[in-house]
């Protein structure tokens, strides 16, 4: 089935996500009279080009947790679970193993999707910003969710660092997951939720591959906001 794009690529769907955040993050401080201190996380590679321009009009650290889905052996494109670098992991309830092996090619699976997010996070982190996240609300930012598991299993991990809140934000996400996404949050902002939904890249106009190179120039650019090094 094909669909009507919603943004032109994931930079336009980037800045109309946030312009909501701020003005949530805005309309938060008129109620409680404090401002929060928002650092946003995003889940690469495709995360980050629609994170950058939320911590631009924040102005504040762009930084990234990866988390990496965990594939069924025999259907690579079948995702069973999903885990963080920091070794937090979340499972689907879909009964696919054979129970003779189920716990070895759990295992095998699980250590494969272990080693892909240290390699790729070993890359990133050389150029992210060093802060304290604790009592920070913590924007955590995708391209998109279809299944949701990577960026629960991210906000599980970042629930460890003390923040005063995690929020999951998304440019698309499909009507019927917002009621479990809801769960693994304080707050959840999703621009467009379709309910017949196969695929994140079809709604975009164009969704290229997200390289390295990349993401690290976003990082490298929002490193240093204003003439101010983050990381001093």
């Amino acid at each position: 089935m094909s669909h009507t794009p919603l943004f032109a690529d994931r930079t336009h769907a980037g800045e109309e996500l946030a312009r909501v955040i701020h003005d949530v993050l805005t309309q938060q401080t008129i109620d409680s009279g404090i401002k929060p201190i928002p650092i946003v996380y995003a889940l690469p590679r495709g995360g980050v080009p629609v994170a950058a321009p939320i911590a631009r009009l924040l102005d504040c650290p762009l930084t990234i947790i990866v988390a990496k889905k965990i594939s069924y052996p025999e259907n690579p494109e079948l995702a069973i679970g999903a885990v963080t670098t920091s070794g937090n992991v979340l499972w689907t309830n879909q009964k696919l193993f054979r129970p003779k092996n189920e716990a070895r090619s759990r295992e095998v699976a699980l250590n494969k999707a272990l080693d892909q997010a240290k390699s790729l996070e070993a890359q990133l982190i050389p150029a992210c910003p060093q802060f304290n996240a604790k009592d920070a609300t913590l924007i955590l930012v995708d391209d998109g969710i279809a299944t949701g598991m990577t960026i629960a299993v991210a906000a599980t991990a970042m629930k460890a660092l003390s923040p005063a809140a995690v929020w999951l934000c998304t440019p698309v996400a499909p009507q019927k997951l917002l009621p479990w996404l809801e769960q693994w949050g304080d707050r959840t902002i999703v621009l467009q939720t379709p309910e017949s939904f196969r695929s994140v890249s079809n709604f975009y106009r164009e969704f290229p591959q997200v390289d390295t190179l990349e993401v690290l120039l976003y990082l490298q650019q929002q490193k240093t906001i204003g003439g101010i090094d983050l990381c001093e």
